[in-house]
């Protein structure tokens, strides 16, 4: 029983490493993490029946324009802090009852449900979830929400052979999860109507992250007029320059000599000092945030201010504006943009349809910083293949 519950809580905190790998990708740490878990990544990848899980749901680059995604994004950072919350808030319950030789809790948080901690740990999971949008988290949680329940099962049992006069009516009146009212409307009591409920949940789960990810790639902010070329703008207001810009940007000398008719390609349209670039292609050694050294500042600003470092840039991490961004943002005399251009394809090699399918490969090409209201071309510059993280699938959008 040692040995299997020792595997259950690992699955817990295998769960919570894969789905802090926004936090270790901003760490010193970053490099040792992709050395175990970026070949499982690459490896999913290769199949079309798990190219899936790498992907990504929800915005984490771009900044949402839609009222609705914003409100999910924020309620991943409320989910994660609350759920911790209460989480420590049962831990003092609980330490304090063993120091003081008191028995089994069952007051407090414990009155209402049985397994408060686990509930807030699901709770906190499920913010991860939203705040780190890949598929795969969203898997792991599942199985996490399973593992949760094999060991409250497990703990009830041992509760009941060393408190069973309190802890067995405390068990009737009191729910596993959810208050005893609202689980018993929802729960069956067979194992046929369990076993249908999990796969209902799952189902739900996953289901709604594939909807989510439709809504939100209906929602970018895009420009397509261009036969092989489709741009996407981290910014929402940046959707205007890009419609009075974008041709002009294209058939410039610098950046026609470099594109491929036969090619698709897919333009990120960002500001120069856009923070987060790293992850859609090596940029440079400033963009890399592993290298970097704020990771606190980052954390607490991606869990505490959902969409200030996308919009701020990366002098936000510094204190100020870099002499080198200043116009970056709109300062100075000019507007500077900078397009990132990837070439597409599916994982079969061939063009794909739609550059935000799951199927779609994004190879970095160049980059082109250019003053939109001149016109004026500041800087051309060719990319390595894969991001700021090497080959690690990032996010898309």
């Amino acid at each position: 029983m040692d040995k299997a519950k020792t595997i259950l809580h690992s699955a817990i905190l295998l769960y919570f490493v894969i789905a802090l790998e926004v936090l270790i990708m901003i760490s010193p740490f970053a490099g040792l993490f992709y050395s175990v878990f970026n070949p499982v990544l690459l490896e999913t990848a290769k199949y079309p029946a798990t190219r899936w899980l790498s992907a990504f749901y929800l915005p984490h680059m771009v900044l949402p324009q839609d009222a609705f995604l914003r409100f999910v994004r924020v309620m991943g950072s409320v989910l994660f802090v609350c759920g911790i919350l209460i989480f420590l808030v049962c831990a003092v319950q609980i330490y304090t009852a063993k120091f003081t030789k008191k028995g089994a809790v069952l007051a407090g948080l414990y009155s209402s449900v049985r397994h408060p901690q686990y509930l807030a740990l699901a709770l906190a999971g499920l913010g991860l979830a939203i705040l780190w949008p890949r598929f795969l988290t969203v898997v792991l949680w599942l199985i996490m929400a399973a593992v949760y329940y094999l060991l409250a099962r497990d703990e009830e049992r041992r509760m009941l052979m060393s408190h069973g006069t309190t802890y067995g009516p405390y068990m009737k009146k009191t729910g596993m999860f959810l208050p005893k009212g609202l689980e018993n409307l929802l729960t069956p009591s067979s194992a046929i109507g369990k076993a249908a409920v999990a796969l209902g949940i799952t189902a739900i789960v996953i289901g709604t992250a594939f909807l989510l990810r439709a809504y939100t790639v209906s929602h970018l902010t895009l420009w397509t007029k261009a036969q092989n070329v489709t741009a996407v703008a981290v910014l929402p207001e940046d959707g205007f320059k890009m419609e009075h810009r974008m041709d002009g940007l294209l058939a410039l000398n610098e950046v026609r000599r470099r594109m491929q008719e036969d090619k698709q390609y897919l333009v990120y349209f960002l500001p120069r000092d856009y923070i987060m670039q790293g992850m859609i292609a090596d940029t440079g050694e400033n963009w890399r945030l592993y290298e970097q050294h704020h990771s606190i500042p980052m954390i607490t600003d991606w869990v505490f201010h959902p969409f200030r470092h996308l919009r701020e840039g990366h002098h936000a991490m510094h204190g100020g504006m870099h002499p080198q961004h200043e116009n970056s943002a709109g300062r100075g005399d000019g507007v500077v943009r900078r397009l990132i251009f990837l070439s597409i394809y599916n994982a079969g090699g061939t063009t794909p349809a739609n550059p935000f399918s799951i199927n779609a490969l994004r190879v970095p090409q160049f980059l082109v910083d250019v003053d939109v209201h001149t016109m004026r071309l500041l800087e051309v510059k060719d990319l390595p293949r894969g991001s700021g993280w090497g080959s690690v699938p990032t996010p898309v959008f």
